[in-house]
């Protein structure tokens, strides 16, 4: 009997101390974080952030969640919806994005994406240790190419299923942008890594989601910039190393679901209704294509009239990218008993 209860005070310890790391969101109640301090890199001192919804009872299978380029995890739409379905949801706010940008830290940069794999190992062990035994991960544009590149660096899968909303698998070029130009801003990025190559960028996308101008939605605009950051020539290398890696073909062995609009256009300085309904960003044909090669069990599927980030397009749109997403994880994961 004493046991018993010895057993159970110290687990009702670890379970307060595993709480207490984690503080109110910025988004509001419920979300929490947790601040998780890494080894310092090249730049110093390193955080990645875990955000995440109070579990819910006796639910063992969770969703991460991995923001895109310029951006940081904003959409409670899509916790509250994965929350709903029945899993536990959580979200990273990667290495300088977000909530994890530190002072005097270049935000977006790296050198190589594997730079973002202790983040995410570090995530997966926590949501592990809170009673999770099937996590998926779930990610966009940026976060879509890091995530295959990831599980393609172990051994065994450390997750059961991959879902890809527009993942950024290839350059949105044209040939001599692709073959010429980027290849050799990539070797030269080998050598002088902070060389900054494009200044900022165009505001379309921006405005296409910001409620302020044509769009539904507020983020911290400190953190996801309307008009971007300068991209460095390391940071052109970093991308390009992973997608050569992924586009020979990956063996992932989990299921994977890749979704994207049903179609891009160009962005211009002039404003476009198109960009309402469009993936303005990247080649939706280079996302199938490139798809297809991540393994054996991919399913893939377009969104008619879906933007870039899919879960922020116009409400027909998004309703039907949340159908897609829990039809395949019931179909495929998780079913619900």
């Amino acid at each position: 009997m004493k046991q018993k209860l010895f057993i159970t005070l110290i687990s009702s310890l670890l379970t307060s101390f595993l709480y207490a790391q984690y503080v109110p969101d910025v988004l509001g109640e419920p979300y929490l974080r947790r601040s998780i301090q890494m080894p310092d890199d090249y730049e110093g001192k390193v955080i990645c952030t875990l955000i995440k919804k109070p579990q819910l009872p006796n639910v063992k299978q969770a969703i991460l969640y991995i923001h895109g380029y310029n951006d940081y995890f904003f959409q409670k739409q899509l916790g509250d919806s994965i929350n709903a379905h029945g899993y536990n949801f959580y979200a990273i706010d990667l290495r300088k994005y977000g909530r994890s940008i530190l002072p005097k830290q270049d935000p977006f940069f790296c050198k190589s994406l594997k730079e973002y794999f202790a983040d995410i190992d570090t995530a997966l062990a926590i949501i592990r240790k809170e009673g999770n035994d099937k996590i998926l991960l779930m990610a966009h544009s940026t976060g879509g190419l890091i995530a295959p590149y990831y599980l393609q660096s172990k051994k065994e899968s450390p997750v059961d299923g991959l879902i890809l909303n527009s993942p950024f698998l290839d350059w949105n070029f044209g040939w001599f942008m692709e073959d010429i130009v980027l290849p050799t801003v990539a070797f030269i990025g080998k050598f002088f890594p902070y060389l900054t190559v494009q200044g900022q960028g165009d505001a379309s996308y921006a405005h296409s989601l910001l409620k302020q101008f044509k769009g539904e939605w507020e983020y911290n605009t400190n953190w996801k910039m309307i008009n971007g950051h300068p991209k460095k020539a390391g940071w052109i290398r970093a991308i390009q190393e992973a997608q050569q890696s992924i586009q020979k073909g990956v063996n992932l062995k989990c299921p994977v679901l890749v979704l994207s609009s049903d179609k891009s256009f160009p962005e211009t300085k002039e404003w476009n209704n198109e960009y309402l309904s469009s993936d303005i960003v990247l080649n939706v044909n280079d996302i199938q294509n490139y798809g297809q090669r991540l393994g054996d069990y991919v399913t893939r599927d377009t969104i008619p009239n879906g933007i870039h980030d899919l879960i922020l397009s116009k409400k027909e749109p998004r309703v039907q990218t949340y159908q897609t997403v829990f039809n395949w994880l019931e179909k495929y994961l998780f079913p619900i008993k």
